[in-house]
């Protein structure tokens, strides 16, 4: 093969489309990508040292082209091939989310880059949902949905093909690969002709909405693309002026001099016509519009303060006296980057300026870094947290497909059936984070 695409490049190429195609479904998306564009701009002209800090951290360039987006499956062959196809693309499944524990009947992963390059180049990632459907209570329902999904194929057979023939060669060329966006796209494509009768609808959106969205429609549409802002409360207050309600509270952690781990707001999900089997008329509720801002990775040890506090802290019923108390109650978190490390509450990057090349046999494995860093001869960057909150998660959920059926579908967490669906193991988001802290260091000579 003389030419070949690189997993990037397909990466890459498939984001875009995929960005273009839900513009495209949901103009929506593309007044909220307007917004966060204007936004994160502001704030970059008003932050000179922000805009500094992006540009040495790699982190700038990525920015414009960051989305995550969020899909639902039904069976288990369906998550198994979405693993194979996004292996294509450099994406490989981190974490193992129990969203049943929120009232949720699904069970999730994400897929995303995990080399340092990769995610600095576009750290595209595609949250990915399968439906639980041991916890659909009526046995008749159940087997019911559990047929429908038996027929249905998502993925066409170009994309079939071409995943075969990638897996045979081991690359695409320039033509596979955009043969390959093309067909895998459909797979995220929304249809609005359902694939069972109003009555099957209703009586699986009584059971849940989120299982009526899985069960009924040809494909696992994709229900948002989600750009990051530098300043969610912003985007937030401005929502409004732009035609866009947003949801009540922005979830996560409180505003921060020092952003950790994710923060997150909506659009409520658009009303869709739809027509069922006989050409009924109807409306489906799934998509809606998301915006994150993403701050430092947390270690195990600034996860379980995190975790501790938010629960302290509970839910508001409206976002700005919500996000004061969060404020008080996240007073015991540090907010300062070295306070972070030296509590060793989240992960950082480490670089040798030139000061610190030039003293390079000065440096020993061990040494600590923080006077190196007062020294000048280190800079300590914050890792971007690049996975998801599981009650963030949740709530995002809840917050737009309605709350009234939340408390009826607890189940127990099944992380070895996921993985067996999957057919892998997820990797450990810790382990990757400290992975690349180690990475740098070794780098450094600090370790």
């Amino acid at each position: 093969m003389a030419q070949i695409l690189t997993a990037d490049e397909i990466r890459e190429r498939f984001s875009q489309a995929m960005s273009a195609m839900y513009q495209q479904e949901v103009p929506q998306y593309g007044t909220l990508l307007e917004l966060v564009a204007d936004v994160n701009l502001a704030v970059l002209e008003s932050n000179p040292i922000l805009h500094q800090t992006l540009v040495n951290a790699d982190e700038l360039a990525r920015l414009n082209v960051e989305r995550h987006g969020a899909i639902r499956v039904g069976k288990a062959e369906e998550l198994s091939m979405l693993r194979r196809i996004f292996a294509v693309m450099g994406m490989s499944p981190v974490s193992y989310y129990d969203l049943s524990e929120a009232g949720v009947p699904v069970h999730s992963t994400a897929f995303r880059p995990v080399d340092d390059a990769a995610l600095s180049r576009n750290p595209f990632r595609i949250f990915t949902s399968l439906l639980r459907l041991e916890l659909i209570e009526d046995t008749a329902l159940r087997e019911r949905a559990a047929a429908i999904l038996a027929k249905r194929d998502i993925f066409t057979p170009g994309c079939r093909r071409l995943l075969a023939e990638y897996e045979a060669q081991g690359a695409f060329s320039p033509e596979q690969g955009q043969d390959f966006v093309r067909e895998v796209l459909e797979t995220f494509r929304w249809h609005r002709h359902a694939t069972v009768d109003e009555a099957t609808y209703q009586a699986l959106h009584n059971e849940h909405r989120l299982i009526a969205d899985v069960v009924c429609f040809p494909g696992c549409h994709i229900n948002h693309l989600t750009p990051r802002t530098l300043d969610i409360d912003r985007v937030q207050a401005l929502m409004p002026e732009c035609g866009i309600a947003p949801k009540i509270l922005i979830e996560g952690p409180p505003r921060r001099e020092v952003p950790i781990l994710l923060r997150q707001t909506s659009f409520k999900a658009l009303e869709e016509p739809v027509l069922f089997n006989g050409e009924q008329q109807g409306t489906h509720t799934a998509r809606f519009g998301e915006i994150e801002q993403r701050g430092v990775a947390l270690t195990p040890k600034g996860r379980a303060l995190y975790d501790t506090l938010l629960q302290q802290a509970g839910t508001g019923k409206e976002n700005l006296a919500h996000q004061l108390h969060l404020q008080t109650v996240f007073k015991p978190f540090p907010d300062s980057e070295m306070l972070l490390r030296r509590q060793g509450l989240a992960y950082f990057r480490y670089r040798l300026t030139p000061s610190g090349e030039a003293h390079r046999q000065a440096i020993r494995p061990g040494d600590d870094p923080q006077p190196l860093i007062e020294r000048g001869w280190v800079l300590a960057q914050p890792i971007i947290y690049e996975d998801f909150l599981p009650v963030s998660a949740a709530g995002i959920f809840q917050s737009n497909l309605g709350n009234e059926t939340q408390a009826r579908s607890r189940g127990n967490s099944s992380r070895d059936a996921f993985e067996a669906a999957l057919g892998g193991p997820v990797l450990d988001e810790f382990r990757l984070y400290q992975e690349a802290e180690d990475r740098s260091k070794r780098r450094c000579g600090l370790l």
